[in-house]
Protein backbone atom coordinates (compact mmCIF):
# COMPACT_ATOMS: atom_id res chain seq x y z
CA UNK A 1 0.00 0.00 0.00
CA UNK A 2 1.50 3.57 -0.94
CA UNK A 3 2.40 5.20 2.12
CA UNK A 4 0.04 7.79 3.51
CA UNK A 5 0.14 11.45 2.53
CA UNK A 6 1.26 14.03 4.78
CA UNK A 7 -1.66 15.76 6.59
CA UNK A 8 -2.11 20.17 6.08
CA UNK A 9 -3.39 21.65 8.96
CA UNK A 10 -4.35 25.60 8.60
CA UNK A 11 -6.98 27.50 10.64
CA UNK A 12 -8.86 27.64 6.83
CA UNK A 13 -8.02 25.17 5.00
CA UNK A 14 -9.48 21.71 5.53
CA UNK A 15 -7.76 18.34 6.74
CA UNK A 16 -8.11 16.04 4.52
CA UNK A 17 -6.98 12.39 3.25
CA UNK A 18 -6.54 12.30 -0.52
CA UNK A 19 -8.05 9.60 -2.64
CA UNK A 20 -4.32 9.02 -4.01
CA UNK A 21 -3.26 8.27 -0.53
CA UNK A 22 -5.47 5.39 -0.19
CA UNK A 23 -6.78 5.85 2.95
CA UNK A 24 -10.65 4.94 2.75
CA UNK A 25 -13.66 4.17 3.83
CA UNK A 26 -14.49 0.60 3.07
CA UNK A 27 -17.32 1.62 0.86
CA UNK A 28 -14.88 4.08 -1.38
CA UNK A 29 -15.59 7.31 0.28
CA UNK A 30 -12.67 9.28 1.56
CA UNK A 31 -12.63 10.95 4.99
CA UNK A 32 -12.50 14.50 5.11
CA UNK A 33 -12.67 16.98 8.30
CA UNK A 34 -12.67 20.57 8.79
CA UNK A 35 -11.49 22.65 11.75
CA UNK A 36 -12.60 26.24 11.58
CA UNK A 37 -11.24 29.31 13.73
CA UNK A 38 -13.73 30.64 16.19
CA UNK A 39 -14.14 34.36 15.47
CA UNK A 40 -11.95 36.56 17.61
CA UNK A 41 -14.42 37.58 19.47
CA UNK A 42 -15.08 34.07 20.56
CA UNK A 43 -14.84 32.66 23.87
CA UNK A 44 -12.56 30.70 25.18
CA UNK A 45 -15.13 28.22 25.62
CA UNK A 46 -15.77 28.45 22.12
CA UNK A 47 -12.14 27.82 21.38
CA UNK A 48 -11.92 25.15 23.75
CA UNK A 49 -15.31 23.30 22.05
CA UNK A 50 -13.98 23.61 18.67
CA UNK A 51 -10.27 22.13 19.47
CA UNK A 52 -12.35 19.14 21.41
CA UNK A 53 -14.26 18.76 17.98
CA UNK A 54 -11.27 18.22 16.15
CA UNK A 55 -9.44 16.36 18.58
CA UNK A 56 -12.77 13.72 18.72
CA UNK A 57 -12.91 13.60 14.71
CA UNK A 58 -9.02 12.66 14.20
CA UNK A 59 -9.76 9.90 17.03
CA UNK A 60 -11.74 8.16 15.05
CA UNK A 61 -10.76 8.73 11.71
CA UNK A 62 -6.78 7.28 13.12
CA UNK A 63 -8.13 3.64 13.96
CA UNK A 64 -9.12 3.54 10.63
CA UNK A 65 -5.72 4.51 8.84
CA UNK A 66 -4.29 2.10 11.59
CA UNK A 67 -6.14 -0.69 10.48
CA UNK A 68 -5.63 0.45 6.57
CA UNK A 69 -1.88 0.95 7.19
CA UNK A 70 -1.59 -2.82 8.07
CA UNK A 71 -3.44 -4.47 5.57
CA UNK A 72 -1.72 -7.93 4.92
CA UNK A 73 0.55 -8.54 2.24
CA UNK A 74 -1.20 -10.71 0.15
CA UNK A 75 -3.81 -8.53 -0.37
CA UNK A 76 -1.40 -6.47 -2.21
CA UNK A 77 0.42 -9.45 -3.96
CA UNK A 78 -3.34 -9.97 -5.26
CA UNK A 79 -3.75 -6.56 -6.49
CA UNK A 80 -1.08 -6.13 -9.13
CA UNK A 81 -0.77 -3.23 -11.14
CA UNK A 82 -1.93 -4.08 -15.05
CA UNK A 83 -3.18 -7.33 -13.65
CA UNK A 84 -6.62 -8.42 -12.99
CA UNK A 85 -7.68 -11.41 -10.56
CA UNK A 86 -9.48 -14.65 -11.08
CA UNK A 87 -10.69 -16.82 -8.31
CA UNK A 88 -12.19 -20.50 -9.12
CA UNK A 89 -13.67 -21.30 -5.66
CA UNK A 90 -15.62 -23.77 -7.49
CA UNK A 91 -12.82 -25.53 -8.55
CA UNK A 92 -9.95 -24.41 -6.28
CA UNK A 93 -7.27 -21.94 -8.09
CA UNK A 94 -6.60 -18.40 -9.09
CA UNK A 95 -4.63 -16.86 -11.10
CA UNK A 96 -4.07 -13.19 -13.08
CA UNK A 97 -4.16 -12.23 -16.46
CA UNK A 98 -3.16 -9.00 -18.01
CA UNK A 99 -5.51 -5.77 -17.95
CA UNK A 100 -7.65 -5.59 -21.11
CA UNK A 101 -7.64 -9.03 -21.76
CA UNK A 102 -11.23 -10.39 -22.77
CA UNK A 103 -12.85 -13.49 -21.21
CA UNK A 104 -13.94 -16.07 -24.66
CA UNK A 105 -15.96 -19.11 -24.08
CA UNK A 106 -13.88 -22.16 -25.83
CA UNK A 107 -15.46 -25.60 -25.78
CA UNK A 108 -13.45 -27.78 -23.47
CA UNK A 109 -11.24 -24.71 -21.13
CA UNK A 110 -12.25 -24.03 -17.89
CA UNK A 111 -11.02 -20.46 -18.20
CA UNK A 112 -9.74 -18.21 -21.66
CA UNK A 113 -8.55 -14.72 -21.76
CA UNK A 114 -7.41 -13.25 -24.83
CA UNK A 115 -6.21 -9.59 -26.49
CA UNK A 116 -9.04 -9.02 -29.38
CA UNK A 117 -5.55 -7.54 -31.29
CA UNK A 118 -3.30 -9.98 -30.54
CA UNK A 119 -5.15 -13.02 -30.82
CA UNK A 120 -2.02 -15.63 -29.85
CA UNK A 121 -1.75 -13.69 -26.78
CA UNK A 122 -3.83 -15.50 -24.10
CA UNK A 123 -4.15 -17.65 -21.16
CA UNK A 124 -6.27 -20.71 -20.54
CA UNK A 125 -6.94 -23.31 -18.06
CA UNK A 126 -8.07 -26.64 -18.49
CA UNK A 127 -9.03 -29.07 -15.68
CA UNK A 128 -9.03 -33.16 -16.48
CA UNK A 129 -10.04 -35.99 -13.71
CA UNK A 130 -7.14 -38.17 -13.07
CA UNK A 131 -6.36 -40.92 -10.12
CA UNK A 132 -3.44 -39.76 -9.47
CA UNK A 133 -2.57 -37.78 -5.83
CA UNK A 134 0.44 -35.43 -7.12
CA UNK A 135 1.96 -33.93 -10.51
CA UNK A 136 5.01 -36.23 -9.40
CA UNK A 137 3.00 -39.53 -9.88
CA UNK A 138 3.15 -38.62 -13.49
CA UNK A 139 6.86 -38.73 -13.89
CA UNK A 140 9.64 -35.72 -13.79
CA UNK A 141 8.98 -32.44 -14.91
CA UNK A 142 10.86 -32.58 -18.54
CA UNK A 143 9.23 -35.83 -19.25
CA UNK A 144 5.96 -34.77 -18.97
CA UNK A 145 5.89 -31.53 -20.75
CA UNK A 146 7.62 -33.00 -23.44
CA UNK A 147 4.45 -34.98 -23.57
CA UNK A 148 1.96 -32.50 -23.03
CA UNK A 149 3.59 -30.05 -25.68
CA UNK A 150 3.98 -32.78 -28.45
CA UNK A 151 0.53 -34.41 -28.25
CA UNK A 152 -2.14 -31.59 -26.69
CA UNK A 153 -0.99 -28.28 -26.29
CA UNK A 154 0.29 -28.15 -29.97
CA UNK A 155 -1.62 -29.51 -33.05
CA UNK A 156 0.12 -32.18 -34.64
CA UNK A 157 1.40 -30.36 -37.82
CA UNK A 158 3.72 -27.85 -35.39
CA UNK A 159 7.15 -28.26 -34.67
CA UNK A 160 7.36 -28.08 -31.01
CA UNK A 161 10.64 -27.05 -28.85
CA UNK A 162 10.72 -27.76 -25.20
CA UNK A 163 12.85 -25.12 -23.78
CA UNK A 164 12.75 -25.51 -19.88
CA UNK A 165 10.62 -26.99 -17.33
CA UNK A 166 11.09 -27.54 -13.43
CA UNK A 167 9.56 -28.12 -10.45
CA UNK A 168 8.33 -25.93 -7.65
CA UNK A 169 7.12 -26.42 -4.33
CA UNK A 170 4.27 -23.83 -2.37
CA UNK A 171 2.50 -24.14 0.10
CA UNK A 172 2.40 -28.22 0.28
CA UNK A 173 1.66 -28.63 -3.59
CA UNK A 174 4.20 -29.10 -6.30
CA UNK A 175 3.57 -27.14 -9.67
CA UNK A 176 5.73 -28.40 -12.92
CA UNK A 177 6.03 -24.88 -15.12
CA UNK A 178 7.64 -25.27 -18.16
CA UNK A 179 8.46 -22.64 -21.45
CA UNK A 180 8.49 -24.03 -25.41
CA UNK A 181 7.55 -22.62 -28.96
CA UNK A 182 5.25 -24.04 -31.23
CA UNK A 183 5.87 -23.23 -34.86
CA UNK A 184 3.25 -23.47 -37.72
CA UNK A 185 3.79 -22.08 -41.36
CA UNK A 186 3.02 -18.13 -40.69
CA UNK A 187 3.98 -18.08 -37.06
CA UNK A 188 5.70 -19.07 -34.29
CA UNK A 189 4.01 -19.24 -30.81
CA UNK A 190 6.60 -18.68 -27.41
CA UNK A 191 4.04 -20.09 -24.47
CA UNK A 192 4.79 -21.27 -20.66
CA UNK A 193 3.06 -23.29 -18.95
CA UNK A 194 2.07 -24.72 -15.35
CA UNK A 195 0.75 -27.98 -14.22
CA UNK A 196 -0.55 -29.63 -10.79
CA UNK A 197 -2.65 -32.12 -9.12
CA UNK A 198 -5.30 -31.58 -6.89
CA UNK A 199 -8.29 -33.41 -5.32
CA UNK A 200 -8.28 -35.51 -8.10
CA UNK A 201 -8.08 -33.04 -11.08
CA UNK A 202 -4.87 -32.32 -13.26
CA UNK A 203 -4.81 -28.67 -14.02
CA UNK A 204 -2.77 -27.24 -17.08
CA UNK A 205 -2.54 -23.21 -17.67
CA UNK A 206 -0.70 -22.01 -20.59
CA UNK A 207 -0.52 -18.65 -21.87
CA UNK A 208 1.87 -17.28 -24.49
CA UNK A 209 2.31 -15.08 -27.42
CA UNK A 210 3.80 -14.29 -30.89
CA UNK A 211 7.37 -14.89 -31.19
CA UNK A 212 8.02 -11.25 -32.26
CA UNK A 213 6.60 -10.04 -29.29
CA UNK A 214 7.67 -12.61 -27.04
CA UNK A 215 10.57 -9.79 -25.73
CA UNK A 216 8.01 -7.61 -24.60
CA UNK A 217 5.53 -9.91 -23.49
CA UNK A 218 7.95 -12.16 -21.43
CA UNK A 219 7.62 -10.68 -17.97
CA UNK A 220 4.00 -10.11 -17.96
CA UNK A 221 3.49 -13.71 -19.18
CA UNK A 222 6.04 -15.35 -16.15
CA UNK A 223 3.83 -12.74 -13.77
CA UNK A 224 0.60 -15.38 -15.04
CA UNK A 225 2.02 -18.35 -14.72
CA UNK A 226 3.71 -17.39 -11.30
CA UNK A 227 0.32 -16.62 -10.22
CA UNK A 228 -1.46 -19.92 -10.83
CA UNK A 229 -2.04 -21.41 -7.67
CA UNK A 230 -4.54 -23.88 -5.46
CA UNK A 231 -6.42 -22.01 -3.28
CA UNK A 232 -7.18 -24.56 -0.63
Amino acid sequence: MSSMASLKLSSSSPISIPKSSGIVGRRGVSFLFRAEQSPSSSSDHQDKCQRRRVVVTLGVVAPWISLLSKAPASFAAESKKGFMTVSDNKDAYAFVYPFGWQEVVIEGQDKVYKDVIEPLESVSVNLIPTSKQTIKDFGPPKEIAETLVKKVLAPPNQKTTLIDASEQEVDGKTYYQFEFTAQARNYTRHALGVITVFNGKFYTLTTGANERRWEKMKDRLHTVVDSFKITV
